[in-house]
């Protein structure tokens, strides 16, 4: 059964993101409006999507609850969050907050997690996140590795699966027939009311608003291909699409001005500025690995000369691969301003060191003030998971908001 995506929201939401954006409909026109916000819902297309029933769940003030208890419960202390610290942190009044708390109780999204300590008056009861109340399928379909994982309401991937693939050599029938396979074996006997959707996260060019792809290098198999829709048909669950470096930077919460660099039989970078995600015009901003840095240089896939893929797939050893990296880091981080760098993919996984400390040392020399333009290197927190990690947060965000 066919099943069209709805688009995730701009704003950077992550597995346990806290509350971004304007504050909920309903809040007492005289509370002012909370820090930071709450978060936009996400707008379902129409036809509505097959799979788990969210009509009751996605609107927008529930999302604001269930993300302010998701952030309580991130941020440790005290085992949960009550109704009293909802409204004042949503603005919504203590009725509001009463009915859709019962709601979400009712569903069982969130659970009664015993009382808080007294202030003078009655313990307060605190409300928790019941994670394994629904499920996230996140998958990235590499070249030639095809990997799915479940993760919970909190984020968290509790089960995961790789097998090897030849992207360009099997062609999309047989790559997608195999990923339905996984999934549904990932699944097991899990009621398919209880997942919310599946999030696939592709090499591009992809146009995420449509879910088909373009001109995708070295596989010319897959070129015009609706990934979305031919997805969907096969695992019969909402179906979500996105570029695999745009899912690695939703992957784990990190600075509002940050660059994931994805290194793993290609190269391409998801965007963050200003807490929001960059997709571009077209939804294919990103192609980081296609910016020519020697125009004499080794002819490309893609058909130019000189391109950063290029250039760090003919170097003869990690260090150099490294170094090549560095440079073309150093280009975005000053176009950009960008504070926070975060490495993926199994080429630096297998020589994290070395990458860290070539791209450090490349931007100590490249940028002009290194210590008025600090720039956080890191590998992601997630290793090997962390593009199909974001593919799950962005069915996450679809109940969030």
């Amino acid at each position: 059964m066919s099943s069209p995506s709805s688009t995730p929201p701009d704003r950077a939401t992550l597995p346990a993101a806290s509350p971004a954006g304007g504050s909920p409909r309903g809040a007492r026109p005289s509370d002012p409006r909370p820090s930071g916000g709450s978060p936009r819902g996400a707008r379902p297309s129409s036809p509505r999507p097959s799979g788990a029933n969210l009509s009751a769940l996605r609107d927008h003030n529930a999302a604001a609850v269930l993300t302010l208890v998701r952030a309580a419960a991130a941020a440790g202390g005290e085992v949960g969050i009550s109704r009293v610290e909802l409204a004042r942190a949503s603005g919504l009044t203590a009725q509001a907050i009463s009915k859709i708390v019962q709601r979400l109780l009712d569903n069982g999204l969130l659970a009664e997690a015993g009382r808080g300590p007294s202030t003078g008056g009655k313990p307060r009861t605190l409300l928790t996140l019941v994670p394994d109340a629904r499920w996230a399928v996140g998958v990235q379909l590499g070249r030639d590795a095809l990997t799915v994982l479940r993760a919970d309401l909190t984020g968290r991937a509790v089960a995961d699966r790789r097998v090897p693939i030849d992207l360009a050599g099997w062609g999309p029938g047989r790559v997608l027939d195999l990923l339905a396979g996984e999934v549904s074996w990932l699944l097991g006997e899990v009621a398919r009311e209880r997942v919310l959707g599946v999030g696939i996260a592709s090499p591009g060019p992809l146009d995420q608003r449509t879910g088909v792809l373009h001109q995708v290098t070295g596989a010319p198999s897959w070129d015009g291909l609706s990934l979305r829709d031919e997805a969907a048909r096969r695992l019969g669950l909402p179906t979500l699409i996105e570029k695999d470096s745009t899912a690695g930077v939703l992957s784990a919460l990190g600075s509002p001005n940050r660059a994931f660099v994805h290194l793993d039989r290609g190269l391409g970078a998801g965007l963050v500025l200003g807490g929001a995600v960059q997709r571009g015009a077209r939804t294919n901003a990103g192609e980081f690995g296609h910016q020519t840095l020697d125009p004499d240089g080794p002819r490309c896939g893609c058909g130019n000369t000189g391109c950063v893929e290029a250039l760090w797939a003919a170097a003869s050893g990690p260090r150099e691969a490294a170094v090549v990296l560095g440079e073309a880091i150093a280009n975005l981080v000053r176009l950009l301003d960008l504070d926070e760098i975060v490495l993926g993919g199994r080429e630096v996984l297998a020589a994290p060191e070395t990458y860290l400390a070539e791209i450090r040392k490349v931007l100590t020399e490249r940028l002009p003030d290194p210590t008025w333009q600090p720039v956080t290197v890191c590998v992601a927190p997630s290793g090997p998971n962390a593009v199909a990690l974001g593919a799950a947060g962005l069915v996450l965000a679809r109940l969030f908001g």
